[in-house]
């Protein structure tokens, strides 16, 4: 990992402080998520690893922290405007509550194939909806284009400031309840989540290493990191919708290839295995996108022994029929301790 060595530079003048901010505008707002443990992993793994579970967030996903903050953040004329975003289903619903709250009109970009579950919450909250093809459309190009014809205010899903640092809210909230650690594992999609949470591991826990984690078919900031500029790929094959991404944002990508430790890769397979732990052995609910991260941690079982690791359940939006075919699906983890 020597040629990913942490510098801990920050792009465009975003630091912990605008987390700090973002923290003051949630507080009362979104829930403090607890962090979980299971001894049955720990024992397995020679390490104690610690879940901050935002599947247990408003909306059943971290994205509700940034949603809220960057709404929180609009001067009143950009409020009466109305917002637009595009999402495959958490940041949609984060916005549309968030923007609800504040007396704001959202109207979200969808893929047509999203989850049923995420479009009808989404539509609950009183959001409009725009749907577009995953495979044939470009969804920036399309939201931008809306924006523009309706005079809505655009806050892009992952790259605006305001998301970044409400998305660092639950890796301080982490580094604040259990202290510090030794590596941190992250979800990877468009970024904001793990750019958040390396500004809050810089100025709370400096010497974490902090690992993004992708799934194997959709590592476009793998690729990024590996290159040195930004790559763009097709839409990626995954149970992990949350993680169809195609690129990072200007923003993230600056972020994280200045301060990541790595971006690790996951398969399917791992997600749904990871899935039916979390069920089985911790009783909660995680989407396949929720569970990036702690399969990372049991891949590394080697790496991590001994040590302090944070892990990032982004969250928990399953619908009973998805969350059936997911547990028929996974299968048990066969670990133990020493042979991991």
């Amino acid at each position: 990992m020597g040629e990913f060595t942490k510098m801990y530079a920050v792009s465009n003048g975003l630091d912990f402080e605008e987390v700090e901010r973002a923290e003051q505008r949630l507080k009362g707002v979104a829930h403090r998520t607890p962090v979980l443990q299971s001894s049955t992993l720990n024992a397995w793994l020679g390490a104690e690893v610690f879940f901050k579970c935002e599947n247990f967030q408003r909306v059943g996903a971290f994205k509700f922290r940034g949603g809220y903050n960057a709404v929180a953040r609009l001067t009143p004329e950009q409020r009466a405007r109305g917002v637009i975003t595009y999402s495959s289903g958490n940041m949609a619903q984060a916005v549309a509550l968030a923007a609800r709250m504040q007396g704001v009109h959202a109207t979200i970009v969808m893929p047509a194939d999203a989850p049923q579950a995420k479009k009808a919450a989404t539509q609950g909250y009183g959001a409009t909806i725009v749907e577009y093809d995953r495979q044939l459309d470009d969804r920036d190009s399309l939201t931008r284009q809306l924006a523009a014809e309706q005079g809505l205010y655009f806050i892009p899903p992952f790259g605006d400031e305001g998301i970044i640092a409400g998305q660092g809210t639950a890796a301080k909230e982490l580094f604040d309840d259990v202290g510090t650690l030794d590596q941190l594992y992250v979800p990877i999609g468009g970024g904001g989540l793990l750019s958040g949470s390396l500004l809050s591991a810089k100025a709370l826990s400096p010497a974490c290493q902090v690992f993004g984690v992708e799934p194997e078919l959709g590592n476009d900031a793998q690729q990024s990191l590996r290159q040195g500029q930004l790559v763009r790929i097709a839409t990626p094959q995954t149970i992990a919708d949350g993680a169809q991404t195609q690129s990072l944002s200007t923003t993230t990508f600056n972020i994280i290839t200045q301060n990541v430790t790595d971006i690790v890769t996951v398969n399917d397979q791992q997600l749904l295995n990871m899935l039916r732990f979390f069920a089985e052995r911790m009783k909660m609910v995680v989407e396949p996108t929720g569970c990036l991260a702690a399969a990372a941690a049991v891949q590394a079982a080697e790496q991590i022994r001994g040590k302090r690791v944070g892990v990032m359940v982004s969250g928990g939006n399953l619908d009973s029929v998805q969350l059936c075919k997911y547990l028929a699906l996974g299968q048990a983890l066969q670990c133990q301790p020493d042979t991991v």
